[in-house]
């Protein structure tokens, strides 16, 4: 069974059928979720469709495109969020210097306070960077108490930042957009992420990935992704849903609890 690593279940396209959505992706071969949050006011509604549904988790974060608008949310807010028994991971974080809808001073600040309770809860970091690369792997290797370990979500960057990122002890999680005509690096870059390092997810309810194109994404057709991708990397589709499955319970260990 695969697991879509990131998807937005409350978002409207999704959260208004929460039950359908999660009954078409089962039929399609996924086995588990992981709901994602990126603002504050979004947590107890994430946090509530994991409670309702065995095989779906959430995380608590502040998206950096939400940072202005979160200026108290500190580590220690995220940590007091993060005990609830169904988060398992901190995020979605990061810098996103692209569309630049946060000063990205604060986006600065905003992250700063993910990674300290990461390290904290010792839970994993869910990483959105988008033309921020060696501000992310800055602010990553900065110094601070307690081990730390995430995955780069929607992986669209470079070789060298993958390199990086994987000598960091980080995952790849890789989207839909790995299947599109013009992804031609962002595919070379997947043929060389390490198998034991490897995630999928939708993104849902963006990113629909080919053949889907144009269509509402949902956790479903991360099939189609985990399809493409073995087919690009030369391996059996079964052997990638196994091995992207086992990789997704090592790094989010509460999942297996």
């Amino acid at each position: 069974m695969l697991i879509d690593s990131h998807c937005h279940l409350n978002y409207a396209s999704l959260g208004e059928d929460v039950p359908g959505v999660l009954a078409r992706a089962r039929s399609a071969g996924v086995g588990g979720f992981l709901a994602i949050s990126c603002r504050e006011s979004e947590w107890d509604g994430v946090i509530a469709i994991a409670d309702a549904h065995p095989d779906v988790w959430a995380s608590v974060g502040i998206h950096p495109h939400e940072a202005d608008e979160h200026p108290d949310t500190d580590a220690a807010t995220l940590i007091a969020a993060a005990a609830r028994p169904r988060v398992i991971a901190i995020g979605e974080t990061g810098l996103d210097y692209y569309y630049d809808k946060s000063d990205r001073g604060r986006q600065q600040t905003s992250f700063r306070s993910h990674i300290q309770a990461a390290r904290a809860t010792g839970l994993p970091l869910i990483v959105h960077t988008r033309d921020a690369e060696a501000d992310t792997l800055a602010l990553l290797k900065e110094a601070g108490d307690g081990p730390l370990t995430g995955v780069i979500h929607c992986f669209t960057a470079s070789q060298s930042f993958a390199d990086e990122a994987l000598a960091l002890g980080f995952y790849i999680s890789l989207s839909g957009i790995v299947t599109f005509k013009n992804a031609r690096e962002l595919q070379e870059v997947a043929k060389t992420i390490p198998a034991n390092r490897l995630l999928v997810e939708t993104d849902s309810p963006y990113l629909a990935p080919v053949p889907m194109r144009g269509k509402t994404c949902e956790p479903a057709f991360v099939a189609h992704t985990a399809r493409f991708l073995a087919q690009l990397r030369g391996v059996d589709e079964a052997e990638l849903a196994a091995t992207t499955s086992a990789n997704f319970h090592s790094l989010f260990a509460k999942a297996r609890a």
